[in-house]
């Protein structure tokens, strides 16, 4: 998820009760809401670098102690005052969990068991930006500041009331889960109709269903045959017609895709790549060479691209060129 979420449901967590168990609670647990993403700042080596590393051990089950530890000492040495320290790293232990629950909800995925696997784990059942979730965290937000102002109306002069939220953080992280799981029942659904239907006289081999941020009923099936990929949009509450999906062929094999998977760049982007989509073409720039797209499906096609890996390759079949980049994201 985006760090604006982590932030909130860190600061619902303190206002929710976990701010008792020890001085600067709160802090804590805002820093421990975010500290897996620390490994962001390897995308100061590239985008390569950041596929490689983001949602890697940071996000991984064993670091989770040593992230705790981390924000409670950043913390501690920041303010340089006292905690209680059993409550302290309880605190961020629940941060960081709530951190990677959201994460592994999304599409992206987490690597939870690294180092002893480096298999990506993922429901698809969030965006990995979601404005539902957002907007119950400005609610929850702004429903004590309102109280406050009413109070305040109220005591006429006098002692005005005390309003910490804990009533509306409770609201927000209770909401929130159910929101996520409405959207895996509803997930489970749109996967059963993509299982149930036939695509041009095949069988799904496996299948998608990606969230749609603004309409939990809405989702983007993703469909693999051996022969080719259907890409549909579908309405868990209507009928579903397989006949109107996207139709993405697989291309022949071709010595030079085998020269661009050999390379760095296509080994590691197919690491993170769950549903890759292959497509050759002649290279305008190169006489007699080929140009090599791998794209993942999950995030956009071929036309509307989110992640993507290009080589050049040569008659010769030697790779001249190749580069990996982020698209632009299309919220489906």
């Amino acid at each position: 998820m985006d760090n604006l979420t982590h932030t909130a449901i860190g600061l619902f967590l303190a206002r929710a009760g976990a701010r008792k168990w020890t001085p600067r609670a709160t802090a804590i647990l805002l820093v421990a809401s975010n500290a897996p993403d620390i490994d962001v700042v390897t995308g100061a080596a590239g985008p390569l670098a950041y596929l490689h590393y983001h949602r890697g051990l940071t996000h991984a089950l064993v670091a989770m102690p040593v992230l705790a530890l981390l924000s409670v000492v950043l913390v501690r040495l920041a303010a340089r005052k006292p905690l209680y320290w059993p409550g302290a790293l309880a605190a961020a232990l629940l941060g960081v969990a709530f951190h990677l629950i959201l994460d592994w909800t999304n599409v992206y995925g987490i690597r939870l068991l690294l180092p002893f696997s480096g298999r990506w784990l993922r429901l698809d059942s969030t965006a990995v930006v979601d404005p539902w979730i957002w907007a119950i965290a400005a609610a929850a937000l702004a429903g004590p500041f309102l109280a406050r102002l009413v109070g305040s109306e109220i005591a006429s002069g006098g002692a005005q009331p005390r309003h910490h939220g804990r009533g509306a953080a409770r609201f927000a992280l209770i909401a929130v889960m159910i929101l996520d799981c409405g959207r895996l029942v509803l997930h489970g659904r749109a996967v059963e109709m993509l299982e149930a239907r036939v695509y041009q006289g095949d069988s799904p081999s496996r299948v998608a269903a990606l969230p749609n941020p603004f309409n939990p009923l809405r989702w983007r099936g993703l469909v693999e045959t051996p022969a080719f990929y259907a890409v549909a949009d579908l309405d868990v509450t209507g009928d579903f017609d397989p006949t109107r999906a996207l139709i993405l062929y697989k291309p022949d094999a071709d010595p030079a895709l085998d020269a661009a998977a050999r390379t760095p760049v296509f080994r590691e982007f197919l690491r993170f790549n769950q549903y890759p989509l292959w497509r050759v073409t002649s290279a305008p720039t190169l006489d007699g060479g080929k140009l090599v797209e791998l794209f993942d499906l999950r995030f956009g096609t071929p036309e509307a691209p989110g992640f993507q890996a290009t080589a050049l390759v040569d008659a010769r079949l030697r790779v001249v060129d190749a580069t990996f980049r982020f698209g632009a994201l299309r919220p489906r």
